[in-house]
């Protein structure tokens, strides 16, 4: 058989993030959990997302999570702590609706930039500090969706009718993408990814921003099922949503959020199926929604980590972590069940023969 040579069949290069790629064929890799079921812990009130600098701002802004990285940076600093010492190689900056686009829903798309800098080095800050030669951990450059979507209408009189373009979006994520760069991220996540054309922006955007500045970061890709039809919110199955997207040659592409572990079970197995060449990773909620529990969600960290051993044990898993009402507790516990099973193997992009792990 001879070797593909073309530029899209080599994997890339990879210059910061470097190690997660060996990494991944040891052992299953630990991502953190839930950044706003910890920030609602906290009881933040209006005072404390304003801070000094947005005191006399026209919009109320309690609950905009991603500006608390200027106004309360303690608080998002002693979460990304909590969830290293639970065990998590990767943190996310918090910075999920951290695009300009995101952020005029609050009046501060101008702040964009500044949030998702100074998120960056937050996070850089945390893990550099827990990383050590035996177990370094990373940083992942959150890029979350944003309220507008290039696919679907706001309007359901008017189906053709879009409050955005692909080229704002690509021009929204790229800012956000350069700065999550300037602040020292080891990897890019594209995640909760429920408009695939929304995702594409994103994708395009990075991969414009890597081409000029000459290096190549991870990339992980996270989509979100959104109910028992097996489909994104756009309309897209898992196999379509994967042979969407795997022209990015992402590191590892996965699942996250909308459902708990019990019944992304079958989507995620897909996935695995499907994306043969790549890793997978799987973060999901902590079960179903719940306003009596203290999260906000009905698993407790014992039931959450049993389903995601299910899933190890199943050969399903590369990544694991948690999404919404996962707190480190969770993270501790899926960390000290996964770690019992072998990581999922892989195909080799060139070959097709199964990567040994």
């Amino acid at each position: 058989m001879s070797t593909p040579t073309t530029p899209a069949a080599r994997p890339p290069a990879y210059t910061r993030g470097a190690a997660l790629p060996a990494l991944l064929q040891q052992r299953i890799v630990i991502i953190d959990g839930a950044m706003g079921t910890m920030i609602q812990r906290e009881k933040l009130g209006e005072a404390d997302f304003r801070g000094a600098r947005f005191a006399d701002h026209p919009k109320d802004l309690r609950g905009n999570n991603d500006l608390l990285v200027l106004t309360c940076p303690d608080v998002v600093l002693r979460i990304h702590e909590q969830y290293l010492e639970a065990g998590a190689d990767i943190i996310e900056t918090n910075t999920f609706g951290a695009t300009s686009i995101a952020q005029e829903d609050y009046g501060l798309g101008a702040h964009a930039r500044d949030m998702n800098l100074a998120a960056a080095r937050l996070a850089r800050e945390a893990a550099d500090r827990h990383s050590t030669p035996q177990h370094p951990r990373f940083v992942a450059g959150a890029l979350g969706p944003t309220p507008r979507t290039a696919s679907i209408s706001p309007d359901v009189n008017d189906p053709g009718a879009r409050n955005v373009t692909f080229d704002e979006l690509r021009a929204a994520y790229r800012e956000q993408a350069q700065a999550l760069l300037d602040g020292g991220v080891d990897v890019f996540l594209v995640e909760t990814i429920f408009d695939t054309l929304n995702a594409k922006a994103a994708l395009f955007a990075l991969d414009e921003l890597m081409e000029e500045r000459g290096e190549r970061l991870p990339l992980i890709v996270s989509g979100t099922v959104t109910d028992a039809s097996g489909r994104i919110l756009s309309g897209q199955t898992v196999g379509a949503f994967w042979h969407s997207v795997r022209h990015a040659r992402p590191l590892a592409v996965g699942l996250n959020c909308a459902l708990g572990a019990a019944l992304m079970r079958p989507y995620i197995e897909e996935l695995a199926k499907v994306a043969a060449d790549t890793w997978i990773s799987c973060y999901p909620n902590a079960g179903l929604p719940n306003p009596m529990s203290e999260t906000g969600f009905d698993e407790t960290p014992e039931v959450t980590a049993g389903l995601m051993e299910g899933f190890a044990r199943n050969g399903f898993l590369n990544i694991a972590g948690g999404c919404c009402g996962t707190t480190p507790e969770h993270i501790a516990e899926i960390a000290r069940r996964v770690s019992l099973y072998r990581p999922r193997s892989r195909q080799d992009p060139l070959f097709g023969a199964l990567l040994a792990t």
